[in-house]
């Protein structure tokens, strides 16, 4: 007779956490913790500096929230998260409020887009926790509304994203603000050289935390790519919308493109958001608070959103178009098939982006299925396919046609 096994779950007790920390989880219904908070937890706890890779999505605020909040009581300073976004502050603001209100934590968060008068008015009530977008706490720096210097545990979140829009500078001058004994934790979807170089300078001796190499795509997002022509995207789009009944968030490359999307949706008789940097903070909120209590249905967004959305129970990601930058791919097929949930991400491409997919599949070491429309064969588009076990790939003869897929409009 064989003997059957059981896997046994790790508790958050189990990682050193703090009985008033674990009846807050178990009344918010938190009880399994999750892959990056089992590793990061008791490191952190500890106060060692630490470095950790993960996808979005993955629980990384309470990987370190719940440690910095039993760290803070320990020592008696402050604690500093750095975003790159709006939207990822007030994400984390919100999610350590849930965590530590009811024991008496105080926060506040200083982004930019918001009237400074009431940031300086959270900043009197002596918040132990500060959540800040860069630019703007160097503006309180430089008010002198803000000191730093009882910092004693420092985040930089989705930092991969803060150097991409160009953070860097600021960045360097916090880290010269806040007081060399410190904890610092550094969480990335992805670790270029930039970031190393960071860690190496103003961290010490980082445990390093990798849940998912990078590039890793969820596991239970279903991916697809429609090869179609560039003017049949939208009726595409709309017999989606008509198989999938759930929320559905949708990812163009500009501004543009999600304003005019948003509003054909909208006369299609869709209830549809967008969400990107021409609208005001206060548009973006509305848009993305409206998403997330069922008042639309489909939200349009450009990649500013991609890491800024955390949204439960979507559905379906569609990139309506391809990312420029294959990294942000994962970032946003990681809005769908969050907590344990599955999820579905179909991309659409035109014929000459055979390059763009091969980059993705490359960057997730997985081939994509790909299904090829027959409106290509009579438009006399006719590209060449290698197939992979039940999937197809674009094969190099294509490149070799003059004309062919090879070619990039500039």
């Amino acid at each position: 007779m064989l003997e059957q096994t059981t896997q046994v779950e790790t508790s958050f007790k189990e990682l050193g956490v703090s009985a008033s920390i674990l009846n807050v989880l178990k009344s918010i219904k938190i009880e399994v913790p999750t892959p990056i908070q089992i590793k990061s937890i008791p490191a952190a706890i500890s106060g060692q500096d630490l470095i950790g890779v993960a996808q979005t999505g993955t629980g990384k605020t309470f990987a370190f929230g719940i440690p910095m909040i039993e760290r803070l009581a320990v020592v008696k300073g402050n604690g500093l998260v750095l975003l790159p976004t709006r939207e990822l502050a007030l994400q984390v603001d919100e999610n350590l409020r849930q965590l530590g209100g009811r024991l008496g934590l105080r926060t506040a968060a200083l982004i930019g887009g918001q009237a400074i008068g009431g940031q300086l008015l959270a900043l009197k009530r002596n918040p132990h926790i500060l959540i800040c977008t860069p630019g703007r706490l160097i503006d309180h720096l430089q008010r002198g509304s803000v000191r730093l210097d009882r910092v004693k545990v420092l985040v930089l979140d989705e930092a991969d994203m803060m150097f991409d829009m160009g953070f860097a500078p600021q960045i360097k001058e916090i880290i010269k603000r806040v007081p060399k004994e410190r904890q610092t934790m550094l969480f990335s979807a992805t670790m270029p050289a930039p970031i190393l170089r960071l860690a190496a300078e103003h961290m010490t001796l980082p445990i390093h935390i990798e849940v998912a190499p990078p590039g890793t795509t969820v596991e239970m997002v279903d991916q697809e790519v429609y090869v179609m022509k560039k003017e049949d995207k939208y009726a595409r789009l709309i017999e989606i919308l008509k198989d999938h009944q759930g929320s559905v968030l949708v990812f163009t490359r500009t501004k543009y493109g999600a304003k005019h999307l948003a509003h054909n949706l909208k006369q299609s008789r869709y209830t549809a958001a967008e969400i990107h940097s021409n609208l005001s903070f206060n548009q973006r909120k509305e848009s993305l608070a409206g998403f997330k209590s069922g008042k639309y249905r489909i939200l349009i967004a450009t990649d500013i959103a991609a890491r800024g959305i955390d949204v439960s129970g979507i559905e379906l990601v569609v990139n309506f178009d391809l990312p420029d930058d294959s990294d942000d791919y994962v970032h946003r097929i990681g809005r769908t098939a969050r907590a344990g949930k599955t999820g579905k991400a179909i991309s659409f491409a035109i014929p000459s982006q055979w390059k763009e997919i091969r980059d993705i599949e490359r960057l997730i070491n997985k081939k994509l299925n790909l299904v090829k429309f027959a409106e290509l064969e009579q438009a006399g588009t006719r590209p060449t396919f290698r197939r992979y076990g039940n999937t197809m790939s674009f094969g190099r003869s294509a490149m070799r046609r003059p004309g062919g897929m090879g070619r990039r409009r500039r």
